[in-house]
């Protein structure tokens, strides 16, 4: 079965995780896609394969005979979609993208333009697999999942192709910052490996943000308004007054590359009770410290102003940057290039203005760096992938494993 084949029919699992769930996985909906997995695996003679008791997928495929002394390299991607989007009931279309608007939904009017979206304009005469402008479509990370099988697939068909110990982990709950948690390293038993996660066809990434998660709680006063003159404190005004206080140009929409950002992201209000959650951002270390304190320094000087405890700050270190870690790794970004390069595409290291699994999994001794699926416009209506981006990563995935520190 190709990585298309395999895409298509893995984006018909409703896999959106829930980040107000303390459940593992975080959705009963995902082990559906994860006892598929398992059984796929198990097909292809990979007799290892298992759902443990969080909701993950691993399994092996024995080292080909004179590779058994190499290191195991592992392939890991994530199960679910982001919430920001529905992912449920997906209809993908196959379409020829030939310049221009695309019309994703005509009848509820959802157009696809290169104006207000430019990674569209490098598509133009090919094939896309794109939403109807109702849902997400899933190729974050279900392409990844889709070309690690397919990877598995082609070595299982190709024994003669010889490879080290391969592991492969499928994770739920990566989009809502889980997907390390309860990572079974002695199971999974390798050495190094790499996320499949990326966007565009080529990336290669081992630098990531640093990520904080904030929650402003802001205790107000009410009374009627007809007699509140110096009595009421409206949390409601109180939480516009934080957010206008945050620095207007570092937020997502005004930064690029290696620019740090405050995101608002939710904000809910009456009269008494406020409460505001936004995230940090930054990829170095000390920016990083310095956006916290800020927030501290904010949240003293208005409870400077309207009284102690009006404002509560709860702060929360999601991952640091992997680049710290993948430091003494840097020919795993190597062989990430060379196989590329093999494959005919042109590699293109940058940092990720987010995270991966991989950065959580390189700071509890796992390096991991981040490799492309060929998605674009993720967490939204708007992602596509281009067709022959999953037969071609997977190509990749065939030519680093099968090569890596060989050449």
């Amino acid at each position: 079965m190709s990585a298309l084949d395999r895409f298509l029919r893995y984006v018909s699992f409703h896999t959106t995780s829930d980040e107000s769930s303390e459940a593992v996985p975080s959705a009963p909906r995902e082990l559906e896609l994860a006892r598929q997995l398992k059984q796929e695996l198990l097909e292809l003679g990979v007799a290892d394969a298992v759902v443990d008791d969080f909701g993950r997928v691993y399994g092996h495929l024995p080292a080909s005979p004179g590779r058994e002394g190499e290191p195991t390299l592992g392939l890991i991607a994530h199960m679910d979609t982001a919430p920001d989007a529905s992912g449920e009931h997906v209809k993908p279309r196959r379409v020829r993208y030939t310049g221009g608007d695309l019309v994703l939904n005509g009848e509820l009017g959802v157009v696809m333009s290169p104006e207000e979206l430019p990674a569209l304009a490098n598509y133009v005469n090919r094939e896309l697999i794109v939403t109807d402008g109702t849902t997400l479509l899933g190729a974050d990370d279900k392409a990844g999942v889709a070309e690690i099988m397919a990877t598995v697939e082609h070595f299982v068909a190709h024994p003669e192709q010889g490879h080290p110990r391969l592991a492969v982990a499928f994770t739920p709950d990566e989009e809502i910052g889980r997907g390390a948690d309860h990572f079974d390293y002695a199971r999974f038993g390798a050495e190094y490996a790499y996320t499949v996660d990326g966007g565009a066809l080529g990336e290669v990434e081992y630098e990531n943000f640093n990520a904080a998660n904030a929650g402003v709680k802001i205790h107000g006063r009410n009374i009627h308004p007809g007699s509140a003159k110096n009595i009421m404190k409206n949390a409601a005004l109180m939480a516009v007054e934080f957010i206008s206080l945050l620095p207007a140009a570092e937020t997502p929409a005004h930064t690029e590359g290696y620019e740090g950002f405050y995101h608002v992201n939710y904000v809910n209000s009456v009269e008494t009770e406020g409460y505001i959650n936004l995230i940090v951002r930054d990829h170095d270390r000390a920016s990083f410290e310095a956006r916290k304190d800020f927030l501290r320094r904010t949240v003293d000087y208005l409870n400077g102003k309207y009284g102690d405890g009006t404002f509560e700050l709860i702060l929360r270190d999601s991952y640091y940057n992997m680049r710290e870690k993948l430091a003494e790794h840097m020919y795993l970004i190597d062989w990430a290039k060379d196989a590329f390069c093999a494959c005919g595409v042109e590699p293109r290291v940058q940092p990720v203005r987010g995270g991966t699994d991989g950065a959580r999994l390189s700071w509890e001794g796992l390096p991991c760096p981040n490799l492309s699926t060929g998605g674009e416009n993720f967490h939204g209506i708007y992602e596509f992938i281009p067709v022959d981006a999953l037969d071609t990563m997977t190509r990749v995935l065939v030519t680093l494993v099968s090569g890596r520190g060989n050449g």
